[in-house]
């Protein structure tokens, strides 16, 4: 059986919206699966493990909760996949079990950004989901807007500057961003979730929301707002070379643009948040239908998205492309804006791990959810074994090989 290691929580503003989702996927499968080992990391970084963790309520209580878990860590050598006790004595085992495959559901800062990737590739332990680069892609709204313009992805008029250089050079930088034209989004470049996300009609929006994002990353980008908006979302799943996209979705919106409480506590949720999660007999969260939940599910939503069928196979077509040009593995989610009077579509940003990991698409689209987690587990395995055939290092000593290298109190001299 294979050891599966989730890993959720994170130092991220996305932190709860993580626990969630990782708690919705662990209970998605069916028992005796995978062997599963939740691991959370704390918003102070620390990491845990232990059966608690598996239950949404516990979480009403963190400090209860976290004593009855187990502190760990795992150590950067490469070959090495155990998670190791923090503390251990002579009548327990150091290792607390080895992990097969890391599935990381962490959202924004330091686990959906390529952080914890990293992590994996540099022990060399099968990981699902995009490699460090995809994920940093993804995650860098900036860097997403260079690669669409590269590839030829649809994308609207942009600017980015840093909190440091917007108040250095204020009126440089304020004139750059009304040449785009209001209104403007402004938003964190490296957040998700819609978290620091704001319209500016005129200047003094524009300074109020370029002070908030600055609040929480100190690179900002700056947006032409879409006209007639229609926001449509498409998740894509597998690998390079075999992907499949999902349903469209049409998340309704409570205001101009999609917030925060319009994705994690609409439709029910509002009355509680995560507290309004329903549970199976296990006390695990139920995947479908879970009303108040926290998740993207629970939004508001027209699923199938209402779109001609050329618009619909247009869209999907663009999600399928922005996967392969990213390169991306696993399950992500494109999330789209469309000009409802001009038709003009627009790659908005991309999720690596989405919330919830889009379940609800791929149901809708047919395709049953612990089918997508067994299909991107198996990629993982397989692109990790590729990987491993790869030449890691050059067959020649240089330090064997003479060449007159003298050395000097600096330093090498040639």
């Amino acid at each position: 059986m294979i050891t599966l290691g989730v890993f959720f929580g994170g130092m991220s503003v996305e932190h709860e919206i993580s626990v969630i989702s990782a708690l919705q996927t662990i209970h998605a499968f069916p028992e005796f699966k995978y062997n599963i080992v939740p691991v959370y990391i704390s918003k102070e970084g620390e990491w845990y493990t232990g059966p608690g963790l598996t239950v949404v309520s516990n979480y009403r209580n963190m400090s209860k909760l976290l004593s009855w878990c187990e502190k760990v860590y795992m150590t950067p050598t490469r070959g090495d996949f155990n998670l190791y006790r923090y503390k251990s004595n002579m009548f327990k085992s150091k290792v607390v079990t080895k992990i097969d495959v890391a599935f990381p559901i962490l959202h924004g800062s330091y686990g959906e950004d390529g952080s914890l990737q990293g992590f994996f590739e540099m022990i060399g332990i099968p990981y699902v989901g995009s490699n460090l680069r995809a994920s940093n892609i993804a995650m860098d709204k900036i860097a997403t807007k260079y690669m669409c313009q590269s590839c030829g992805i649809p994308c609207v008029d942009y600017m980015w500057t840093t909190d440091k250089e917007w108040f250095e050079n204020h009126d440089v930088m304020k004139a750059k961003a009304e040449k785009i034209g209001y209104p403007l989004i402004v938003k964190p470049a490296t957040l998700g979730s819609s978290v620091g996300i704001s319209k500016a009609a005129n200047e003094k929006e524009l300074e109020a929301a370029v002070d908030l994002a600055s609040k929480f990353t100190d690179k900002i980008i700056i947006e032409k707002m879409v006209q007639n908006l229609q926001e449509i979302n498409c998740s894509v799943y597998g690998s390079y070379h075999d992907c499949k996209p999902s349903v469209l979705e049409e998340p309704l919106r409570s205001g101009d643009i999609l917030s925060y409480q319009d994705k994690y506590m609409g439709s029910g949720s509002s009355k509680g948040g995560a507290k309004g999660m329903k549970f199976g007999a296990k006390g695990g969260a139920k995947v479908a239908g879970a009303k108040g939940s926290g998740s993207m599910s629970d939004s508001q939503r027209k699923c199938p998205a209402d779109l001609p069928e050329d618009v619909t196979k247009m869209i999907q077509t663009l999600a399928v492309k922005t996967f392969k040009e990213m390169n991306a593995s696993g399950i992500i989610r494109i999330d789209f804006m469309r000009n409802k009077e001009t038709g003009e579509v627009y790659v908005n940003e991309i999720n690596a791990i989405p919330g919830s990991l889009s379940f609800y698409l791929w149901e809708a689209t047919g395709k049953k959810f612990v089918d997508v987690l067994d299909d991107v587990i198996n990629v993982a395995i397989k692109e990790n074994a590729e990987k491993q055939k790869l030449k890691r290092s050059f067959d020649q000593n240089i330090f064997a090989m003479g060449g007159g290298m003298s050395f000097g109190a600096k330093g090498a001299k040639r």
